[in-house]
């Protein structure tokens, strides 16, 4: 089994892929319509509007509505990025720090209120930790 995508319902699709191309550096495909997918090396993040929930099943998500779920990305200087996203990102929930496990990490939300964090190993051990992977 292989992890193939996050997909994210919105029911302001092209403000949330903006976003996120603006935050990845990454062009999004837009499939169809109501769908579009920006594929990173590691995996694809998927943005579905919510015209396309009861093709899933009625009532199955909701937009706007994640306290659940953070989006994660590896960056090279989460400070760089920091920096580089401050003036697009509205609500920054943790400003660069770093974690007891190792990582230092940066965590904001995007236009629909979903967790994201940035991040990047900086102690010996974490960085190991997340060398070693498969």
């Amino acid at each position: 089994m292989n992890f193939a995508s996050v997909r994210i319902i919105t029911d302001d699709l092209s403000r949330l892929v903006d976003f996120y191309e603006a935050v990845t550096g990454v062009s999004a495909t837009r499939p169809a319509p109501v769908f579009a997918e920006l594929v990173l090396p590691s995996c694809t993040l998927a943005i579905g509007h919510s015209q396309t929930v009861p093709l899933m099943g009625a009532e199955s998500a909701r937009a706007a509505d994640n306290h659940t779920i953070i989006l994660e990305f590896r960056v090279d200087d989460v400070d760089a990025e920091y920096l580089r996203l401050k003036p697009l990102v509205d609500e920054w929930v943790k400003e660069p720090t770093t974690m007891p496990w190792g990582n230092r990490s940066a965590l904001f939300r995007d236009p629909d209120g979903n967790l994201v964090n940035l991040f990047a190993p900086v102690t010996e051990e974490a960085i190991v930790r997340l060398t070693h992977r498969p």
